[in-house]
């Protein structure tokens, strides 16, 4: 089993960083859309579109991992034995 959860934090975690990822993506396309003074954005082909997408995937994940162990050395992912059925 996981250090924290099991198969579905592993689960969550790429999910989220999915979905963050597309969000960074346009907040990203808006800010260079200012910038530049442009109303519209062109990647020009899927390749450049999917490259960024990936950079910022990768790096949501790595902040999702992070804040993961910090969580898990701060102990709130501890059972006590209150909250123990058995």
């Amino acid at each position: 089993m996981h250090k924290y959860g099991g198969g579905w934090v592993k689960m969550l975690r790429i999910g989220l960083s999915g979905v963050v990822s597309f969000i960074l993506l346009y907040i990203e396309s808006l800010i260079v859309m200012k910038l530049k003074g442009m109303s519209t954005i062109e990647f020009g082909e899927m390749t450049p579109f999917i490259n960024v997408w990936a950079m910022n995937f990768f790096f949501v994940f790595a902040i999702f991992t992070q804040v993961g162990n910090w969580c898990l050395n701060k102990g709130f992912f501890q059972q006590s034995d209150e909250h123990n059925i058995y």
